[in-house]
């Protein structure tokens, strides 16, 4: 018997998955370069004007900002000319080469950065052939100053992961030509350029990351702030849904039990009026029930139903006598006949005026202020007015959380009325208020 031993064929599938670790590990590697240096070399990316809101140029004459804006261009335009006036005395008689390939890498920085870079690599060996003086080596001044000038350009435009492959491509030039090309003969400068470069490198990186940093802060602080307002607006919602809960309920547990006890009053009552009775004690049972089932989920497991009736219109003298002992000098004036309103309406006003004079508190310490009811046809108005600060600056005011404007604002829109609150002329401020109440023949 001979024993054979067959040979399992290669695995099928993608050809890169079956590299070895080590090999992707380097392609991994050498994919950022290529994409950087390579993929990227010649893309087309103007130089975009400079923004004229900082605290400096926002302080400039509308024509001397508009200028302004171009102070990029300018720079590297004032460094092109101080080149082209270097390359020119280092010529020797072939400007016409040196000071094209020492200008034209700068120029190119405001379009193609990338390739602003591979050109000035281009022009090292090309100026120092033309070149008169062999001192410097491998840059002359003006080589020098032009790829010093594009290494900072391009990284200022891109990432600081870009920058270092240009300095890594810089230094690896510069050894080349030091130690294989030359073998140490000539004088090099290689070392000055890559330490300043660095330098210079390293301050753009850190500039990079701050900027990222700010403007990353800035977007956490535009979300927070949005997340605030939308989470006041909930809570504000949530309270006035309570408040209304706890109304509407009271209203309608008094109905059904009426209801229930209106037949006990009346001697042999009818039978119609027993079931008609019975039904309106029935749809008011029911009706509670849906309004607890729906309006409940807004309750907190830790919320306490108040023990007190909800204020209303009638208990704003023991307001206005609160606030009078906390320092605030307040006058109440009532405009038109008083008449009964509906219990939501009431109770927003009432919070109304109670926010409003908590604001005037807050912000006008010592000041004076105002509230006007008035019983209009077809609702309620409301005014609420205060002064300036006695002396203003003298009493440092106690800002609060800024939200109470949005929960006035959310009664009354609950409501289907309207409301403005601005500043008034003489440093005061002003909340006006109108709450529409449909009257008994809309209502039926």
């Amino acid at each position: 018997m001979t024993e054979t031993t067959q040979t399992p064929p290669p695995p099928q599938g993608d050809p890169a998955k079956q590299r070895s670790p080590e090999f992707r590990l380097a392609a991994d590697a050498l994919r950022g370069p290529r994409h950087d240096l390579i993929h990227d070399a010649f893309a087309y990316r103007p130089l975009a004007r400079m923004r004229t809101d900082g605290p400096l140029t926002r302080r400039l004459p509308g024509r001397l900002r508009e200028y302004a804006a171009w102070t990029p261009h300018a720079l590297i335009s004032g460094v092109a000319l101080i080149t082209l006036l270097v390359a020119t005395v280092d010529s020797g008689g072939a400007a016409l080469v040196i000071v094209p390939v020492t200008v034209l890498p700068i120029l190119l920085t405001m379009l193609r950065p990338v390739g602003a870079f591979w050109l000035s690599m281009a022009a090292i060996p090309v100026s120092q052939v033309f070149g008169s003086d062999w001192a410097g080596w491998p840059w002359l001044p003006a080589a020098f100053i032009s790829h010093l000038t594009v290494l900072t350009v391009v990284a200022i435009r891109t990432r600081p992961r870009t920058a270092a492959y240009i300095w890594a491509v810089t230094a690896i030039y510069g050894f080349v030509v030091d130690f294989v090309l030359s073998g140490g003969y000539y004088g090099s400068n290689t070392g000055a350029m890559l330490v300043l470069s660095a330098l210079i490198l390293l301050a753009v990186a850190v500039w990079h990351t701050r900027k990222e940093a700010r403007q990353e802060v800035t977007a956490q602080q535009t979300v927070t702030a949005h997340e605030r307002s939308r989470r006041t607006l909930l809570e504000e919602r949530s309270n006035i849904a309570r408040e209304l809960h706890d109304v509407v309920a009271h209203h309608m547990s008094v109905v059904a039990i009426q209801a229930e006890a209106a037949p006990y009053r009346v001697e042999n009552p009818p039978e119609e009026l027993e079931r008609a009775f019975a039904t309106i004690r029935e749809n008011a049972v029911a009706a509670l029930t849906e309004l607890r089932r729906v309006l409940g989920v807004v309750r907190a497991e830790d919320y306490e139903a108040p023990e007190a009736p909800q204020p209303t219109l009638a208990d704003l003298d023991a307001l206005l006598a609160n606030v009078r002992d906390a320092g605030l000098r307040v006058d109440k004036a009532v405009i038109g006949a008083v008449r009964e309103l509906p219990p939501g309406v009431e109770l927003s006003a009432y919070r109304i005026v109670q926010e409003a004079l908590s604001n005037s508190l807050r912000h006008a310490p010592g000041a004076s202020a105002r509230v006007e009811i008035g019983y209009v046809l077809g609702g309620l108005g409301v005014r609420v007015v205060n002064g300036p600060p006695p002396v203003p600056g003298m009493v440092k005011p106690s800002p609060g959380a800024g939200h109470g404007i949005t929960g006035m604002r959310e009664r009354v829109s609950m409501l289907d009325g309207r409301m403005t609150a601005a500043p008034t002329g003489d440093g005061g401020y002003e909340v006006a208020v109108f709450l529409p109440v449909a009257s008994a023949e809309d209502a039926s």
